[in-house]
């Protein structure tokens, strides 16, 4: 061990000492680093520059000055190379920073390298990983590096940070003064103020079993399963989202309720032919056409968005939980008709099999899988790929679970997404 690493270890241990232990088991050797020089120099880790090469400090400085000032308690997820600590610890008005973790084996290889000691001696500075909490804490600071080169033991809290990060961005297309969605409200508003409240189907299962059926790629291989078990008397209750209706008629299975939100979803997602008597759940941004051609009955609701605010005034429907995914709402539904359990089926916020959707050609719903640039961790702990909106309505799904301690929540596969909050339903495992 190097001077330096043996002088900062020796903070830790006094400070952290369970820490202490965590960070010497990682393993910093296997990280692929290289010196990068201009002005100054930084560290690169797996080809992603940590800090600016010219100069760290004027770098803190200006992430320093993005946070609203006068704040005494600041989370800094990342540690780079220390210099945002430093910085933030000259605001005369902090009294507390608590500094997390994101990636063990680079910190480890830090401490060996450059004294963090002024820093990690301050009384006012505490020290976790990131993963030791079970959700991100406000307000916070996250290193951009980080955020990509976290690991899988924290990638948990990473896909929460990215999604915080990106909520004002993600939520520009959703503007209720929009042109496209003034006109869309107005054109369902005769169907919709005609259709019968989602709140009627509420209460209606209660303590009963509920699949709530997704279209990943797992659901593929669930069909035969779930084609049996819908021709057995007293079932559970299926609950479809819209992009699997067609997948899930077309292998013989009939589900019970179909979810659809997405303004996209069209004919060739919810072909109308043999729909009847099967419920149809949607909100006003449905289209028209699709909503006039369904068979089945028509139940109405909303979600909190502002988008609905006018449409509200004039109708009184129920609320569904959106977090971006029509799951969402199909989770939601299930709780609020009574579910006591509830399995998933092609759940998978991700690409496992080499696929994206289930039923789809790879492209047909959205980028194909080699546009796959994000990685989640799936059921067995490993690596998966997906894309950045597909984990941001994981984290929603699982702030949910959370919120409904009352209800069991099992997934059908362990080749998709790690659901937290989730246990396997071992009549499914493949």
């Amino acid at each position: 061990m190097s001077e330096i690493f043996e002088h900062n270890l020796e903070v830790i241990g006094s400070r952290w000492p369970g820490l202490l232990a965590r960070l010497l088991a990682e393993d910093s050797e296997s990280l692929a680093v290289e010196l990068v020089e201009g002005l100054g120099s930084t560290l690169s880790v797996a080809g992603i520059q940590l800090t600016s090469r010219h100069d760290r400090v004027a770098e803190a400085r200006l992430q320093a000055a993005s946070l609203q000032a006068g704040r005494p308690l600041l989370h800094l997820y990342g540690t780079g190379l220390g210099d945002l600590q430093q910085v933030l610890l000259e605001l005369p008005t902090l009294q507390r920073l608590h500094v997390h973790i994101l990636n063990g084996a680079l910190f480890k290889l830090v401490l060996g390298l450059l004294d963090q000691r002024s820093w990690l001696n301050d009384s006012r500075v505490e020290l976790s990983y990131a993963a030791d909490h079970p959700e991100i804490l406000l307000p916070f600071f996250a290193l951009p590096a980080e955020l990509v080169l976290a690991d899988d033991c924290n990638a948990r809290m990473r896909d929460r940070l990215v999604g915080e990060v990106h909520l004002t961005f993600n939520n520009r297309e959703f503007d209720p003064q929009s042109a496209t969605i003034v006109q869309r409200l107005q054109d369902t508003r005769e169907v919709f103020g005609a259709d019968r409240d989602v709140a009627e189907l509420f209460s209606t299962r209660a303590g009963q079993r509920i699949y709530v059926i997704g279209t990943g790629p797992t659901l593929e291989q669930q069909f035969d399963k779930l084609r049996a078990i819908g021709e057995q008397p007293d079932r559970p209750l299926f609950i479809s989202v819209d992009t699997a209706y067609r997948p899930l008629r077309e292998h013989g299975i009939r589900p019970d309720i179909v979810v659809s939100i997405d303004q996209r979803i069209g004919f060739r997602h919810l072909p109308p032919e043999a729909s009847d008597g099967i419920p149809l759940v949607y909100m006003p941004m449905s289209d028209p056409q699709v909503l006039h051609a369904w068979k089945g009955p028509r139940y109405g609701g909303y979600s909190i968005s502002p988008i609905y605010a006018s449409v509200r005034e004039q109708f009184h429907r129920g609320l569904l939980f959106v977090g971006g995914s029509v799951l969402h709402p199909a989770v939601d539904l299930a709780v609020k008709m009574g579910a006591a359990r509830i399995t998933l089926f092609g759940a998978d916020f991700a690409f496992p099999l080499n696929k994206t959707h289930a039923g789809w050609k790879d492209g047909d719903l959205g980028p194909g899988v080699e546009l796959a640039r994000h990685w989640v961790l799936d059921g067995q702990g490993r690596r998966v790929r997906t894309q950045l909106n597909f984990r941001r309505y994981l984290v929603e799904l699982e702030r949910y679970i959370a919120r409904h301690p009352q209800v069991v929540f099992l997934n059908s596969s362990l080749a998709g997404a790690r659901i937290v909050g989730t246990g396997f339903d071992q009549e499914f495992m493949q």
